[in-house]
């Protein structure tokens, strides 16, 4: 089976010379909840930009689904930056329907039960949402889309505990098994019950790539404990 992801000596150098990633080469299969673990700067949301076809790199290539990365490998690829997507004016359903007119592969059936499982109103506007409610709106725009490969840049960061667990919660109910997730966070201890695989990311390197459970085996540690280590 050929890997969902393949990334062969991926470099990124922004203006000043600072890198955010270097000689970063790996591969990710289908069927994944992957965790892409790192401290802020350490070149998490830089690969996945890259990934998505937003950002060129310095040097090296990455293939999704066997094509290089470009227009073509945008509809199998669904991003959710740390950013919104949304904005403050509409309402829950007119980002329902924005998304749904933007993207062939959006599905509005998925999106209407995600809404009901997020407790979202579609008549709220998107400005009177709390944090954590606007995050949950963010996974569901993303989550519905038909993609490959789904990737969500900090989907818990700054979030309380209640909407970290729904967020979980979804992401494990909703998505499809013959795509892969690969979710980028810091805040591991929330989160790595989730997970099959982890990259650790350091200073734009790759510090370890591994199933959750070797690592357990491995290591006799958490992924948690693990994360403190590397990042100690």
């Amino acid at each position: 089976m050929e890997n969902l992801l393949q990334a062969r000596n991926i470099s990124k150098v922004y203006g000043g010379g600072r890198k955010a990633l270097h000689d970063v080469s790996l591969s990710i299969g289908s069927g994944k909840i992957i965790g892409l673990l790192g401290t802020n700067g350490s070149g998490k949301s830089t690969f996945m930009k890259i990934a998505a076809g937003l950002m060129q790199p310095s040097k090296g290539s990455m293939e999704i689904a066997g094509m290089p990365v470009g227009l073509e490998t945008k509809a199998e690829v669904s991003f959710m930056p740390d950013r919104p997507l949304t904005e403050g004016w509409m309402k829950v359903s007119d980002a329902i329907e924005y998304f749904r007119d933007f993207f062939a592969d959006f599905d509005p059936d998925k999106a209407r039960s995600m809404l009901e499982f997020m407790m979202l109103n579609p008549e709220d506007r998107v400005s009177t949402l709390s944090k954590g409610m606007n995050e949950r709106l963010q996974l569901t725009l993303a989550l519905s889309r038909n993609a490959k490969l789904y990737m969500l840049d900090e989907p818990i960061g700054g979030v309380d505990p209640v909407a970290r667990g729904k967020i979980l919660d979804a992401i494990v109910k909703f998505y499809n098994e013959d795509s892969s997730i690969i979710i980028s966070t810091h805040l591991v201890s929330d989160i790595e019950r989730i997970f099959d695989e982890v990259i650790f990311i350091r200073d734009g390197e790759i510090a370890m790539h591994d199933e959750v459970e070797n690592i357990r085996i491995k290591h006799g540690k958490s992924i948690d404990e693990m994360f403190k280590e590397v990042y100690a």
